[in-house]
């Protein structure tokens, strides 16, 4: 596909490895000849294990502070509500988020009577009210590329960050960023497929966390019945049924990510971002304010229409909706051919 594209949709889904289509391959393959009884949980168990240890070395944590997810939605959602919020309380947001997190926002308010606020991203840490009980936001925000501020680290109550742009985008290290959440995901800058990602929840907020979804998979002893206990650490959280094709597809792309070291590819990807925003600049699509991330969103007076001629022209990437711009995800699988591609098919 990277040979025939220059593609830069990663902020939407990743370019799949070919190895984690022959990982997932693999496990259907044996699947089918060995069908799916005690040795087939366990192995798919197995591979769960190694995905939250490579998702874990991707956030900076360790495995015990990381449940595997089907998606960042998921886990926003999970610490959200297992917060147990209510009238009077207040959730301090920015006005740049995804619907991954809104959602989320939007049920606490609709059922439980939260109290939600949004402000500017970049103003998110001075704005917290007497009122707040949670900070949420984007670490990259999803629209622009800017980055959360730094103070939100300095913050004492909890902080929850959407790393859907983050994670496998740029360096992660969910100490450093003072966070106690972090909800990332597994198919777009790790390059994953559908139906995956993961959620970092600090000891501390763990113990304040209600977990009312549970299920054999997240249940430390699931024959005890009624008396079963989620698990103590993050296996608390686990998605209650990811398929081991799916798992296997997803530490087969995180594995060549790995290969390559994690610097060079947050390196490589921020460096063509940015070398992407000053050729939009000089071409008078000045790129709208962004950090040092891996998304570049520009204008355009037909975002639709374009990123359709766009496509029929090999470049693949996105519109933002209700804003009249286009977003490039420049990725280390990129390069300056990629960049020149898109900008001849833009003065076309």
């Amino acid at each position: 596909m990277l040979a025939r594209l220059a593609y830069m949709n990663a902020g939407t889904d990743g370019p799949l490895p070919a190895r984690a289509a022959e990982a997932a391959s693999h496990e259907l393959e044996r699947e089918l000849a060995d069908g799916r009884s005690q040795a087939h949980f366990a192995r798919r168990k197995e591979l769960t294990e190694q995905l939250r240890a490579a998702y874990a070395a991707a956030l900076g944590a360790a495995p015990a502070d990381v449940a595997v997810t089907s998606c960042t939605s998921e886990g926003i959602a999970v610490t959200i509500g297992g917060l147990g919020l209510g009238s009077g309380d207040e959730i301090l947001t920015s006005d740049e988020e995804h619907p991954g997190l809104l959602g989320a926002l939007g049920a606490a308010r609709a059922l439980s009577g939260v109290e939600i606020r949004e402000v500017p991203l970049p103003e998110i840490a001075e704005a917290v009210g007497p009122r707040t009980r949670l900070v949420a936001c984007s670490h990259v925000g999803w629209v622009s590329g800017l980055l959360a501020p730094a103070e939100l680290a300095e913050l004492a109550l909890p902080v929850l960050l959407d790393g859907a742009q983050g994670v496998g985008a740029i360096d992660v290290d969910v100490h450093a960023l003072g966070c106690d959440a972090y909800a990332g995901a597994g198919q777009k800058w790790l390059c994953g497929p559908d139906g995956t990602g993961m959620l970092y929840v600090s000891p501390a907020l763990r113990e304040r966390l209600a977990v009312s979804r549970r299920g054999y998979a997240n249940l430390a002893d699931p024959d005890a019945g009624l008396d079963a206990q989620p698990h103590e650490d993050a296996r608390a959280f686990d998605s209650l049924s990811l398929s081991a094709e799916t798992v296997a597809c997803a530490l087969a792309a995180v594995r060549v990510l790995e290969s390559a070291g994690w610097p060079a590819v947050h390196e490589r990807g921020r460096t063509l971002a940015a070398r992407l925003a000053e050729l939009l600049a000089e071409r008078g699509r000045e790129p709208a304010p962004r950090g040092p991330t891996t998304l570049v969103s520009f204008p355009s007076p037909d975002p639709e229409g374009e990123r359709e001629r766009l496509a029929e022209n090999g470049v693949i990437l996105r519109n933002i909706p209700s804003r009249p711009w286009l977003r490039a995800s420049v990725g280390a699988w990129n390069d300056d051919d990629d960049l020149d591609r898109l900008l001849r098919a833009l003065s076309t």
